[in-house]
């Protein structure tokens, strides 16, 4: 059997609306809206018809989609894991930057 993929190329300055952060991760409207209600998601603007969206939202979502389907992790614990996550990567930015 062979399987069909699609390649999105990112560039960390585009911005994507609702529905298009929608379609790129291959999630629905109602986790988009409850991501940003957890936290998960900071969209810039005021309401979801003027939602944008980063590259940095891309990840999140599908991390938090990986959580949720391999380990069982409701929303508030993937907010909790993921900002663990970037903490950590920060960290470990900054000693690789002293050695």
């Amino acid at each position: 059997m062979t399987e069909k993929y699609s390649i999105t190329v990112l560039d960390e300055d585009m911005t994507w609306g609702f529905s298009e952060i929608c379609t790129i991760c291959r999630v629905d409207h109602e986790l988009v809206f409850e991501m940003v209600n957890e936290g998960v998601l900071t969209p810039e603007g005021p309401s979801p018809e003027t939602w944008r969206f980063n590259a940095v939202a891309i990840k999140r979502i599908q991390v938090t989609c990986r959580l949720q389907h391999d380990l069982g992790v409701n929303l508030p614990g993937a907010a909790l894991a993921l900002d663990l996550l970037e903490e950590l990567e920060e960290l470990r930015s900054r000693l690789r930057q002293m050695t």
